[in-house]
């Protein structure tokens, strides 16, 4: 299909954005017998993100398998998201326990390998049309929900109805504005900029993270022999930065402990970023209507969680409506289901990362068990499996695990 019809095509669900939510939530859904429409603003099917973390947590690993594309991740030499952590204490480094199973990981990929894989997946799935150069200007509603969209198509307007209209376009959504959906903005007090290098060694071949207390950086390997490395400081350093982008740049990462040799790599991109990049709440369920995504939550990029959380939450969502949606009942229902396991996934992950992102240094509870991390293989394992997504934050600050990091600090200075 390359068109909206003029007459309101019909659809079981529209999707505005064929990103990784987008795509994979109607690669999701179609498997389940809905019809998609799946609408992306971009006229190229190579088109992909440019600003991001460029890795995948763990925690969305099962949603990349069950769309088949782990084995194309590998084949195309996406390593494993494997990683080291600089801290004051020293490096936390989280290894699989003596005998036990190996730490689940995700894959470190560039988004112009990533996006057009899963938006070629999407496409080729039954019962999915992708529209390209589609642009949403417009809600359709009836008797208090959304019945469907107006696109803006290369041949002109239209509009397209469906039982459940679906936001995947960002953290400045346009759906989400439409709809006046209410959410929360919280003040980021970082900034950053990325550049992508070939030649660079990272120690052991594995992601390397660096927490400054303030300031934070990373560098991460990726396919074809290409490493992003990214700096995060606090915005008491962006007068500089706006003054020397290259030179601050260079400066900051030659005083990283244990720098990256970039003096002897080939950097292969611009340095890009942004100077401001808060972080979004949105209530994700209403009446015909989902976020999912970025458009849904938009978190601190120095945690690099919102690929994952995009592939999450479309599994969510076609988890949960997508059976309403072929037995044609009880969506709203559904859709509010989503709401509410998305609300109860999420919400913490968000409370603690807009709190750090104000720019401030480890508080009390942070320094104990970051440096329990430091010090102890087990108290390093329970922080990966935090970092990765795969546990929440009560958990992971538990009495039994805030009592055994109290307990290796104490041995620490008891022996020190």
């Amino acid at each position: 299909m390359t068109g909206v019809g003029r007459g309101g095509d019909e659809y079981d669900v529209v999707i505005s954005g064929a990103s990784l939510a987008g795509s994979a939530a109607a690669a999701l859904l179609a498997r389940q017998g809905a019809r998609v429409a799946l609408l992306e603003r971009r006229s190229d099917p190579g088109a992909y993100k440019v600003l991001c973390t460029h890795s995948i947590t763990a925690n969305a690993r099962p949603v990349l398998a069950e769309l088949g594309l782990v084995p194309a991740l590998e084949a195309l030499g996406a390593p494993s998201n494997d990683a080291r952590w600089w801290t004051r204490w020293g490096w936390i480094e989280p290894k699989a326990a003596p005998g036990g199973p190996a730490l689940p990981l995700g894959f470190n990929v560039r988004r112009s390998t990533l996006d057009p894989l899963v938006r070629a997946r999407a496409a080729e799935t039954d019962g999915v049309d992708l529209l390209l150069g589609h642009k949403v200007t417009g809600l359709l509603r009836e008797g208090g929900r959304t019945v469907g969209v107006r696109a803006q198509a290369p041949d002109g307007e239209g509009e397209l109805r469906a039982r459940l209209v679906v936001g995947a376009d960002g953290k400045d959504s346009t759906v989400a504005k439409l709809a006046g959906v209410p959410g929360r903005e919280h003040a980021n007090g970082r900034f950053g900029y990325l550049a992508q290098y070939r030649g660079l060694p990272l120690p052991g071949g594995i992601g390397q993270v660096w927490f400054l207390e303030p300031d934070m950086a990373y560098a991460f390997p990726n396919e074809d022999g290409v490493t992003v490395l990214a700096v995060l400081p606090g915005k008491r350093r962006l007068p500089a930065f706006r003054e020397d982008l290259e030179g601050s740049f260079d400066a900051f990462v030659r005083g990283l402990p244990e720098a990256p040799p970039i003096e002897g790599a080939e950097r292969i991109s611009k340095i890009i970023g942004t100077v401001d990049y808060p972080l979004h709440s949105r209530r994700s369920a209403a009446p015909g209507l989902a976020l999912i995504g970025d458009a849904a939550l938009t978190g601190d990029p120095l945690w690099g969680v919102g690929c994952g959380w995009a592939l999450e939450s479309a599994h969510w969502l076609a988890g949960t409506v997508g059976p309403a949606l072929v037995g044609r009942a009880g969506l709203d229902q559904a859709v509010a289901a989503y709401g509410k396991l998305h609300r109860r996934r999420l919400t913490g992950h968000q409370f603690f990362a807009a709190d750090f992102a104000k720019g401030r240094p480890f508080n009390p509870v942070e320094r104990m068990v970051f440096a329990a991390a430091a010090r102890d293989a087990g108290a390093a394992r329970h922080m990966y499996h935090y970092a990765a997504r795969l546990i929440g934050p009560a958990r992971f600050l538990g009495p039994a695990a805030l009592a055994r990091a109290a307990a290796v600090n104490l041995r620490h200075r008891r022996a020190s």
